[in-house]
This record gives structure tokens, sequence and C-alpha cells, in this order.
């Protein structure tokens, strides 16, 4: 199906061109005055430049074409030079009923054939996730379902922080307290035991207390980056213990992203990267774009448009080390080489800008990418508690992601405590609507702005909130069942009779139906905007304004009681649709909705 705007903008394009204007003045846009008008060219205003002539007198030839054109209740141009437009009602009800039967509500991907890699995991191995893993995550798993439904092949990477600081300290601290464990004998050649030595829970008090120590011992710190760039150099013992730390590593961290309902195709780390690193660099001096400064290997990324300081992309750090501008390089060298992507989006705490610009500028200096991939940084705002101030525990720590996740759930068990639902199922339900209250709460915010973190707010059934929007899907739920049980069905049954065009709209609507009718018809806007823009939030709009017509819809009519039966049905047919597109929705956002709530 054609989107709603486009259908529009050609039928005024036409006109322009019949009135003797060219047409690229034809684009409609949604109405910025629904009190006046449902749609709006703007076109006359610039062509009045052009043709050194008052908007108005070009907006009333246009609107003369338009007269006797069927899918417009009225078009009027409007001084100084607006053109204000309301659909006809049949016509809506026509692209309503196509929606009901296509694919996809009617919206039509434009991006099949092509892949896109998210990263946007970043986590670090042993250590557990904490709020700072939150945007990233429920950020990229969103964009990557986007992509999707757009018809990319979309590949998640998790990409784990596996060969860095954070590894070398606790080796170090590991070795000081446990110097026999055979993983620390260079001359062992046996078998290591399968088994990793140090469970999570040891893992997560010993790197909190290796990394407070480095700080205060230089010795320390030193042996921590020896013991990093020997694990990075294939230290045979290393390597063994860094693999058992890995598995644990990673079965924790796929608990608690799923818990998140955030999956991944991918569970690489940095050190995946490792065999392209030496080859990439190679190339890049025999293509004479590497040099040494104050020891280290770097590349010039500096344009003569920056009007800032832009340090050099740093290969190998003076020791001869490895470092993060390496390693993301070569991770692009690696997705170039498996996946050949259209898109590499990084979904990573803003304040890396700066190193990404740098990698960035560097693969594309060196040919590893082309001008046909898209680097896309989508650099996230921080989770603020009501300070103002990055969100911590009462006293002053860094507060594990499980238990945020559980502070919310219990926010909705209490304000859900009345309702009269088996333990289990009341349960089942608290997860699933504190999981929306929390990501919702989170996307429905710009990626790449901070915002405050208020728990009350976030899950309330009531405003822009995740437990809102799944409380309006349950009363269309509602309501659907009450009404196959007049007609001796079951909801599914009904739905089915919806999605095959057997119950559809046919009459006239009030202004409730009519502005709900139209929210539904930009849907395929909504989703394409969420695509161009990589902009879950805008989905989260479309949604909110979708959720409070319905609702205003439903108060202002009584469906089931409705005695034309060609009305009600006509009903049915649109709040099934307006269900179709919130469940797409949501789904998009990585949210579930319950049966009840």
């Amino acid at each position: 199906m054609e989107k709603i705007l486009d259908l529009l903008s050609k039928r005024f394009e036409d006109a322009f061109e019949k009135a003797g204007y060219s047409k690229e003045y034809g684009k409609c846009v949604v109405s910025n005055r629904p009190d006046l008008c449902e749609f709006q060219c703007n076109g006359a205003m610039a062509a009045a430049k052009a043709y050194k002539k008052a908007p108005i007198m070009i907006a009333k030839e246009v609107t003369d074409v338009l007269i006797n054109e069927g899918m417009f209740d009225s078009v009027e141009a409007i001084a100084p030079g607006f053109i204000n437009i309301i659909l006809d009602d049949t016509f809506l009800n026509s692209y309503i009923n196509e929606m009901s039967v296509s694919e996809k509500n009617g919206y039509e991907p434009e991006s099949i054939g092509k892949t896109a890699v998210i990263d946007y995991g970043g986590a670090n191995v042993a250590k557990p996730l904490h709020v700072g893993h939150l945007r990233p995550a429920i950020i990229g798993e969103s964009v990557k379902r986007i992509l999707a439904f757009d018809g990319y092949k979309t590949i998640g990477d998790a990409h784990l922080g596996d060969c860095g600081t954070p590894i070398g300290l606790i080796f170090t601290e590991m070795q000081a307290r446990t110097p026999n464990l055979v993983f620390f004998d260079e001359n062992y050649t046996g078998e290591y035991p399968a088994e990793c030595p140090v469970s999570l829970k040891e893992l997560e008090e010993i790197y909190p207390f290796a990394s407070a120590k480095s700080k205060e011992d230089e010795e320390y710190r030193a042996k921590a980056r020896q013991a990093v760039f020997e694990l990075q150099q294939g230290r045979r013992g290393y390597r063994a213990l860094w693999e058992r730390i890995m598995d644990i590593s990673k079965a924790d961290l796929k608990k608690n992203y799923g818990s998140l309902n955030v999956h991944f195709e991918l569970w690489y780390g940095e050190s995946d990267a490792d065999p392209y690193i030496m080859p990439m660099i190679e190339d890049m001096k025999k293509q004479g774009i590497a040099r040494i400064s104050e020891g280290a290997l770097v590349v010039d990324v500096k344009e003569d448009s920056d009007n800032k300081e832009m340090p050099p992309c740093m290969l190998l750090k003076s020791d001869g080390a490895v470092g993060y501008d390496s390693t993301d390089l070569a991770t692009i060298v690696q997705r170039q080489k498996d996946f050949a992507p259209q898109k590499i989006i990084y979904v990573v705490d803003k304040r890396q800008g700066l190193h990404f610009e740098q990698v960035f500028r560097a693969v594309r200096k060196a040919g590893i990418v082309g001008d046909d991939t898209e680097l896309i940084f989508l650099g996230n705002g921080t989770m603020n508690g009501k300070d103002g101030k990055p969100f911590k525990t009462r006293d002053g720590g860094v507060l594990r992601l499980e238990d945020l996740v559980q502070d919310v759930q219990d926010h909705v068990a209490e304000k859900m405590s009345d309702r009269e639902l088996a333990a289990e199922e009341k349960e089942a339900i608290v997860k699933k609507v504190g999981l929306a209250a929390l990501k919702y709460g989170d996307l429905s915010n710009a990626a790449t702005k901070d915002y405050i973190f208020d728990i009350d707010k976030f899950t309330s059934f009531e405003g822009n909130t995740g437990p809102y929007i799944l409380y309006t899907m349950v009363r269309i739920k509602s309501i659907l069942g009450k009404f196959a049980s007049t007609v001796g069905t079951d909801i599914m049954s009904v739905r089915k009779s919806v999605d095959a065009g057997d119950i559809k709209l046919e009459l006239k609507g009030n202004e409730s139906e009519k502005k709900l009718k139209t929210q539904l018809s930009l849907f395929s806007e909504s989703i394409s905007q969420a695509v161009q823009d990589v902009a879950p939030h805008k989905i989260c709009t479309y949604i909110f304004d979708l959720s409070n017509l319905f609702n205003t819809f439903y108060h202002e009519n009584k469906i089931i009681a409705e005695e034309n039966e060609e009305k009600r049905k006509g009903w049915i047919a649109l709040i099934t649709l307006t269900l179709k597109v919130l469940e797409a929705a949501v789904d998009l956002l990585g949210i579930e909705a319950p049966e009840k709530m």
C-alpha cells in the first residue's frame, strides 16, 4: 500500500502541474492545526517566490483543479497561501479496510535485500549489568526490530568487552590470591581444568577490588596491563582462564539480557577482531596513511573543515599494545568480510562520540568501507535520578540492572494489588507490565537525550506510559471478547474475519471515529520515519496518540450496544485494526502485551 501522504502528495503534484506550476510544490504533511484540518499543503508559499505571484492566488488555482477529486471532503485555500485538506470518509474507510487485509498493516518494506549490523551490548565480562547498560540494550533491540520490519537482514552484536583492562585486573588479583593456579604456570603443558576456578559472584567482588587497588598502586596497574598484552599475544594459560571466565559470564549476561526481552544474533567480543588487526595495520602502512607519533602508530583523521580538535586514531600504543581504536577498526573489517552490511549502527554512550568519529574517518580513509556503507553513531544520553545526575543507589553506588527491573515490577505489583487474579497469572502480568513501564519510559525519549527516571510516572496507568498503552490494548481485547460472545464465536474468529475483509467499515463515521481512522492511516508514515531517523521514540509518539484517540472513541460510542448492525461491525473492524497496529508497534519496542490487566 502507498503511504497516505504519498497518495495525497501525488494528487497535489498533479494539481500544481495542471495549474501551471512545478510539481515539486505538491508535498503534503500532517496538519499542525488539527482543529482546522487533517492535512495541509504549503507549497503555494514556496511557489510564490519562484513565480512572483501571491501565494493565495496560487493556492486557489490549485484547489480549483481539485474541486471534484473524490478523495477529499474539502480542499480549501487559506490566507496567506496554505491549503487545508480534509479527507472524504468513504475514501478513508477504503484505505482502512485495505490496511486490515494487508500484510504489516499496509506497510511496504523498503530495504529488502539489505543488511544492517547493530552493535548495542557493550557489556564487560565478569561484571554484572548495571543501569548504564539499560539504554543501549533496549534502544538497540528496538532499532534492530524496526529495521527488520523494513526488510533488513538484521544482525545484533553484543560486542562484549572481553580483553581490555578489566580482564587484566582480574588476572592480576586472582594470581595474587591464588598464585598456584595451573593457569598461571607458564611451564604447564597439560590440559587445563574445564571448570572456571572462580564463581561469577567471586568475580563480581574481585574486579571492583582490583580496580580500586590499581588506582593507588602503579606496579599493580602495570602488571594488569602486561597481563592484557600477554593475553593478546596468546599466552596459553591466560587464554584458557579467559575462556572459562567468558563461559560463565556469557551465561549470566544472556539470562539478564533475556529478562529484558533483548536478544543478540552474535555474542562476539572485542577479541574476535584480533586476527584482523595486524593485517589491517600492515595494509595501512602500505597505503602510507599510518605514521609514528611519540612512539605510537597512528592515522591522521583531521580534516580541513574541522573547527575543533580531532586527535589521530591510534593503531598501536607506544609499547606495542592494541587499544580500543584498533579493535573497533578491525571489527569493521570483520563485519565487512562476514556480512558486507549497508548499515553499521553503534548504540553506545554519547560520550564516545569523538572515538567513533575517529574510527569512522579512519576506516573510510583506509578504504575498509565505501560510500555504500552507512556508519551511524547513535549515542544515547544518560538515565538520571530526580536530582538530574546519573542514576545511583541510595548509598551512591551503581545500581545493578536486575535490581532496577525488580524495583519497577514491585511498583507495578503494588498498583495491581487490588486485581482479582490468580497469583501465578498476576506475577506473569506484572513482569510484562513492569518491563513495558521501564522500556517505554526510556524509548519514549529521543535516544540522544538524557532523561529523568521517575518510577511513579513510568508505572502509572495514565498518561504517556507503557502501562497505559498496554491497558488500551487489553481494553480492546475485552470489547472484542464481548462482541464475540454476542455472535456466538471467539476473539480469534472475529479477528480472522476482519483480516479476511468479511467485517469492514462501510458507513460514514462521527468525529471521534474519523480522528481514529486518520491516525491509523499514518501507521506506515510513523514506521518510515522511525527507520529513516533510527528513532524508536517516533513510534512511541504515534501509539500514544493512537491510544488517546481510541480511548476518546471508546468513551463516546457504545460499541457493543450499537443497534445498527452495519455500524457496529464497522466499529469492530476499526478497533481490531487499532489492536493490530498497537501489537505491531509495541513488538518493535520489544514489549509484550498481556491478555488482561
